[in-house]
């Protein structure tokens, strides 16, 4: 055999691989969705409308949502993802902990007592600004 048709052949293998690999992970993709799907959960069906689920009954795979004051019953295969599942831990954001003022300086050291903010903290003095003169732009047009 000629080397261009072994290339050909080994690029073939590894398209099958990737093709069985990707299947396999999208398997597990909806196995795992199809166990999340519990009453309480927040969902988007493929349609793109957001619920959540109120009731699933897996003899006849159907599942009803309720989205604002409607109840749909739909099939299970509708369900486009999973947007909070029933168990999520609610997470905190970091940015919501931390003010971006709160950052010391390079070296400088303070105790816990110091880093705790109090009720005087909140108080800021605005000290007095000049006022600033209005001066004519000597770019503008002139009529």
């Amino acid at each position: 055999m000629d080397p261009m048709t072994l290339i050909m052949l080994g690029l073939v293998a590894v398209l099958i691989f990737f093709m069985f690999r990707n299947s396999k992970k999208r398997q597990s993709q909806m196995a795992e969705m199809q166990n999340n799907m519990q009453p309480g959960a927040e969902v988007m069906l493929q349609s793109g409308i957001f619920g959540t689920i109120i009731a699933v009954d897996d003899e006849e795979n159907r599942v009803t949502v309720m989205s604002g004051t409607s109840t749909i019953v739909v099939h299970r295969n509708a369900i486009g993802q999973i947007v909070t599942p029933v168990d999520a831990p609610v997470e905190e954001s970091e940015a919501a902990t931390l003010a971006p003022d709160d950052d010391p300086t390079f070296g400088e050291r303070f105790t816990a007592a110091e880093a705790a903010p109090t009720a005087d903290d909140a108080v800021v003095e605005i000290e007095d600004v000049p006022a600033v003169e209005k001066t004519e732009d000597k770019n503008s047009d002139k009529e």
